[in-house]
């Protein structure tokens, strides 16, 4: 069972979540977004679904609530949960120049287009500092759930906006399993205070949940190769192979087949690892 989340809620002195109103199964309760700084103008991480008028009049009521307003959009990839409201936003809460709207570029660099294609992306890289007053952000590429995720060194605070690298409950879906293994190892060794994630509610304790997750995919990991060793001589599909090992996600709805198309890479992915290994130990 997930969290309650008020809709909007000051998390600190420079922090401001206010949920994206489009829960379910793979968003829990939706996603989070993030105004961040002390000053009148605030950065905004991430931009939910499109055409969600609750998402836009909960994000204008913070403003309004806090007196503030957004200086520029930063997304931590691009998944449509975090990307999409970003026309919605330009449309029906203007300033006084075009936002400027960044992420990291996808890998390999593709075209990437925001909506009906009236905006364009500032590409940031790996050590990038965005700033605002009271806030000092360091981007970090964080390969694994997409290609092209980042997530943003708050320094103050020694916290982490985790986009979906880490959830505030339960664990996310994968691309790639030796980049986001790397990509965990990485961030237990900034040895954060705080996790403000992508979904779900504040993780407090960071690095225990960090390692968490690195024991729960060596344990998948063991999983695929005890299949193999159980099974030696015998081939597998990937679509066999996730329903041995992922049985609990095969029911989940999917609204565009996302989910299912990438749960079919991590298994076609451990299935190369774990023939290896198995090669590995008949020799």
């Amino acid at each position: 069972m997930v969290s309650l989340l008020p809709r909007i809620e000051r998390l600190s002195s420079r922090v401001v979540r206010v949920l994206g109103c489009n829960p379910g199964p793979m968003t829990l309760q939706g996603t989070n977004t993030y105004l961040v700084g002390t000053g009148h103008r605030r950065i905004l991480i991430d931009t939910g679904e499109p055409a969600v008028p609750e998402y836009i009049g909960c994000l204008k009521q913070a403003l309004s609530e806090f007196n503030i307003s957004i200086q520029e959009i930063l997304v931590t990839h691009w998944h449509l949960d975090h990307t999409g409201g970003i026309p919605d936003i330009c449309k029906n809460i203007p300033s006084d120049s075009a936002y400027r709207i960044c992420k990291l570029p996808r890998v390999p660099d593709r075209e990437e287009i925001i909506g009906e294609g009236g905006h364009k992306y500032s590409y940031l890289k790996d050590g990038d500092v965005v700033q605002t007053e009271g806030a000092t952000l360091r981007v970090l590429h964080t390969p694994g759930h997409t290609d092209d995720h980042m997530i943003l060194h708050l320094e103050e605070e020694n916290a982490i906006f985790s986009g979906d690298c880490i959830l505030g409950e339960g664990t996310t879906v994968i691309e790639d399993l030796y980049d986001y293994m790397k990509t965990l190892k990485r961030l237990l060794e900034m040895k954060p205070d705080l996790i403000y994630p992508g979904h779900g509610p504040v993780v407090r304790d960071a690095n225990t949940r960090i390692q968490g997750y690195i024991s729960h995919r060596t344990a998948r990991e063991k999983q695929i190769l005890n299949v193999f060793q159980k099974n030696v001589g015998k081939s597998f599909t990937s679509s066999e192979l996730l329903s041995m090992v992922y049985k609990y996600v095969m029911h989940l709805p999917t609204s565009d087949g996302e989910t299912i198309y990438n749960l079919h890479e991590i298994a076609q992915k451990r299935s190369r690892s774990a023939q290896l290994l198995h090669e590995k130990t008949e020799r």
